[in-house]
């Protein structure tokens, strides 16, 4: 079975299981445990002899426990910066003191982790795959790491869980973070301590997580197939379902391991046995590849009838009745023409009688590049929903690129020629010396009220670099005025239409 076809075969939004490989893959400077803990213990030597005693000693036949070597290090930033105030680590113990004062018991060691890993830089060669891994957002219900770092929750935009939050939370739209997280230090866990405390409390969270293994697909990236944390949520699971049951299979059968072999272009998919301490052999899909691209074309293209962002809506309007937030009020009924007008509504009833428009078109324009980057064909079927007039501004090239088949692309691109036409027609190209945006913005020739048209001129005479225009856009300061959807409508024209489309 290959990649495609075993993607079609979700009917539910998977979720994402993400270890160390995943971050090493896109970030520039970044550690597995191994490599870490080897950092810190050089920084603090200044060489590597230490790190390499502190193995020799925490080994049983060749495996290292690295909690153990963690809490030697730990235990060793204490002593060391403890006597040495004004060496390299001078403002990690200011960090330190301040934090004490304000009764906030974090230890050197991981308030050097953090700062070690909050600032990233992403990979170039990379640049390709990553914004094919934004699109795949719209369809992921929810992520679990075990990552210190905020990568995956800068790029899906989720709602951070750690430690106890993740018991209190919904799983749609959240990255539960089980081994803490830099913007929280002290949640960090690393030593030996830190892990005997979490498997304490792992079972509550555990099942919290469980209902998200046995109803959702689970894909793991980042992970060997040796790795521990594999065989700890299949221990977990297994546990609690019968293995030889009905239900085992169907959870068996919605696991894809994805491991890294470089170099390879594989997308087929194939069965791998794990061998776990008291339980048979537990079978489930394997993909080894260095081809990720395939995979996250696939995840953006798989088709659900609801998207996992209008799930998340929903339960955010859901947890505002429960809360009772800005005075909500809740009306039951079956027609929701009897509706007042109101900030959120959450409709239950037949599809006959209930209509769904959660967008607006001037919405649907606004969130343009983010519709964009996620390639969110659901969203966009709302066009089709909305009447839109001759006089509007609206950008139907790049919308039709992703969702092709909406009814009235030809009738809405007719409107945006016309509309992008009539920018130009009877007046004068103004501010053809300027290359860039920012050389018409600081001329003061060129007034207020023509920057705009100056601008329009630039992007349709090939002056300004698309991605010069496309900056522009995405920062401009009011995304509801016409001069944003007039430029907006010229880039998308520029960007998506097609050479023979001429005005």
């Amino acid at each position: 079975m290959n990649i495609k076809e075993f993607v079609n075969k979700y009917t539910n939004h998977p979720v994402l299981f993400v270890g160390t490989g995943f971050s090493l893959r896109y970030i520039k400077e970044t550690f597995t445990w191994d490599e870490l803990l080897a950092h810190a213990a050089f920084e603090l030597k200044g060489n590597d002899n230490y790190y390499l005693d502190l193995k020799y000693k925490n080994q049983v036949e060749g495996k290292y426990n690295y909690p153990m070597i963690a809490t030697a290090i730990e235990k060793q930033f204490d002593e060391t910066l403890m006597v040495d105030c004004e060496s390299k680590f001078e403002e990690l113990n200011a960090e330190f003191y301040d934090n004490m004062r304000e009764h906030k018991n974090v230890s050197r060691f991981k308030l050097y982790i953090s700062r070690l890993l909050s600032n990233y830089e992403l990979k170039e060669q990379q640049q390709k795959e990553i914004l094919e891994l934004k699109k795949i957002r719209k369809n992921i219900g929810s992520i679990i790491t075990t990552n210190y770092d905020t990568f995956v929750e800068d790029i899906f935009e989720f709602n951070t869980l750690i430690g106890n939050e993740i018991l209190l939370s919904n799983p749609y739209g959240s990255v539960y973070k089980i081994h803490g997280c830099v913007n929280q230090p002290e949640k960090i866990i690393i030593n030996n301590d830190d892990y005997i405390k979490f498997n304490e409390r792992y079972e509550l969270i555990r099942a919290q997580l469980l209902s998200l293994f046995i109803h959702n697909p689970i894909i793991f990236l980042g992970y060997s197939v040796s790795d521990d944390n594999i065989k700890q949520i299949l221990k977990t699971i297994f546990t609690y379902v019968n293995p030889n049951t009905n239900e085992a299979e169907k959870i068996r059968s919605n696991f894809l391991l994805v491991e890294y072999e470089e170099g390879s272009n594989n997308i087929k998919i194939t069965d791998h046995d794990i061998d776990i301490d008291g339980f048979p052999t537990i079978r489930i899909n394997k993909l080894k590849t260095d081809n990720f691209l395939e995979l996250y074309e696939e995840l953006s293209r798989l088709y659900l009838p609801v998207s996992a962002m209008d799930i998340r809506k929903v339960q955010n309007v859901v947890k505002d009745i429960y809360t009772g937030q800005g005075g909500i009020k809740v009306s039951i009924t079956e027609d929701i023409e009897t509706l007042k007008n109101g900030e959120k509504v959450l409709a239950i009833g037949s599809l006959k009688t209930i209509k769904y428009e959660y967008h607006t078109t001037s919405e649907i324009m606004e969130k343009y590049f983010k519709i964009i980057d996620e390639s969110n064909h659901q969203l966009l079927e709302l066009i089709d929903k909305h009447k839109i007039q001759s006089n509007q501004y609206f950008p139907i090239y790049g919308f039709s690129k992703i969702q092709p088949k909406l009814k009235n692309i030809d009738k809405l691109k007719t409107i945006q020629n016309s509309k992008v036409e009539n920018v130009f027609k009877g007046v004068t190209d103004i501010g053809n010396e300027h290359g860039t945006i920012d050389e018409i913005l600081s001329d003061g020739k060129i007034s207020n009220s023509k920057e705009i048209l100056a601008i329009a001129f630039g992007i349709m005479k090939d002056r300004i670099e698309l991605e010069d225009a496309e900056h522009f856009l995405r920062n401009f300061r009011d995304k509801k005025t016409t001069n944003y959807r007039k430029l907006l409508c010229i880039y998308d024209y520029k960007r998506y239409s097609s050479e023979e489309n001429d005005l």
